[in-house]
């Protein structure tokens, strides 16, 4: 399959990106990643320069693609290797640039070896990755990363001899819930009175909620809102990865694939948690208030999310990386995964015996922190028979 790199993925028809399979992820489609390039989140000085790779058939027709970029640092990533890159530094040897592929700045797990739904798929995945290889080869990177795979990508990597990295993420599932309180009912006791709480403090509070999809959402509020968000992010002491004329632009092309719970108190703005929407999954992405309540960030980023899902029949919340504070709000351990191939035979050998240490204590994390999930032993044991 002959392969193309381009520099933007303007360059590609919406409509032939788009018909290859996303699997109902908004953050892989044409109109996420050409405005993260035309809102200049990516590309010039930001560290993402595009490299996107494209094979077509004998026919001219797009048959699969990787979204991929020449990375010259490891922000925005959450797949943490600056362990890795300091080590090539005190060998004396250069880890940037490097070749990623991800969503940038998005911690979800999605499809990066996109295949048509018709023809060989894993004949074209196997294509892309070689090809992913090969640039990373000919133009003497360190190495190439595959960030938040999902199984079909996994498989293939594995196939083809990459390291293969282990991690955890807390994400809700829905277990077919009517409502809040049907999946709240699947809490012990303590745990429940306690979330049950935290809702309450927030009605008494007297704080209430809007939930505005990307259509309702116009400039000036869109400006309160990031606002907020990039507030949360200059208290961590940095600048936000987005703008808010990305979020307008994408609301403006996708509008169905954003939400956001604006959080009010005597009729004014205080809070907001923005979120993008899926075909079976709601991902959470950015936060930020400008007054301190009790237990608000819980309700804005967690328990709004979680009646979303089940009013809207999404079948999974994937809330961001980190976080044990999520699990006795109703969030449960799963596995994330990543691939890494690395130029270096030495230094391969190296993060491959790391990556063997890691993953057993990501196993044993992710045991220990399943024995706190908040629900019943029963409901526990239906999980466990129908896992998510």
């Amino acid at each position: 399959m002959p392969l193309t790199i381009v520099s933007s993925i303007e360059s590609i028809p919406s409509v032939e990106w788009n018909a290859l399979e996303l699997h109902g992820n908004p953050t892989v489609s044409h109109e996420f990643l050409a405005t993260l390039e035309q809102e200049h989140c990516v590309g010039g000085h930001s560290g993402w320069a595009p490299a996107h790779v494209v094979v077509r058939d004998e026919t001219g027709t797009l048959c699969g693609a990787a979204p991929a970029y020449r990375k010259t640092h490891s922000w925005g990533e959450f797949v943490f290797d600056w362990s890795w890159a300091q080590a090539y530094a005190q060998a004396g040897m250069r880890y940037y640039p490097k070749l990623t592929s991800m969503v940038p700045f998005t911690p979800a797990p999605g499809p990066r070896l996109l295949v048509r739904a018709t023809g060989d798929a894993d004949r074209t995945r196997e294509a892309l990755l070689r090809h992913l290889i090969e640039i990373a080869k000919s133009d003497s990177l360190s190495s190439l990363h595959l960030l938040f795979l999902q199984e079909q990508d996994l498989a293939i990597a594995v196939s083809q001899g990459l390291l293969i990295r282990k991690d955890c993420q807390f994400h809700w599932y829905n277990r077919n819930y009517t409502s809040f309180d049907d999946f709240i009912a699947t809490f012990r006791a303590e745990k429940r009175k306690k979330a049950l709480r935290e809702r309450r403090r927030i009605r008494e509070a007297g704080i209430t909620f809007r939930t505005l999809a990307g259509e309702e959402m116009d400039a000036s509020l869109w400006n309160i809102v990031f606002g907020f968000s990039s507030e949360t992010f200059a208290l961590r002491g940095h600048e936000h990865y987005l703008n808010a004329a990305f979020f307008r632009k994408l609301c403006a092309k996708k509008p169905k694939c954003v939400m956001v719970k604006l959080a009010e108190f005597d009729g004014e703005p205080i809070a907001a948690a923005i979120f993008f929407v899926g075909r079976d999954a709601l991902y959470g992405r950015y936060w930020g208030a400008r007054a301190e309540f009790n237990s608000l960030h819980f309700e804005t980023c967690y328990y709004q999310g979680i009646e979303y899902c089940i009013e809207q029949g999404l079948q999974r919340f994937e809330p961001g990386t980190q976080g044990e504070h999520k699990v006795p709000r109703g969030f449960e351990p799963t596995e994330t995964w990543s691939a890494h191939w690395i130029a270096d035979p030495r230094f391969r050998r190296a993060i491959q015996h790391y990556l063997k240490q890691e993953r057993a204590a990501i196993d044993n994390y992710i045991a220990e922190v399943q024995s706190h999930v908040p629900f019943r032993r029963e409901a526990s044991n239906d999980a466990a028979r129908d896992p998510p």
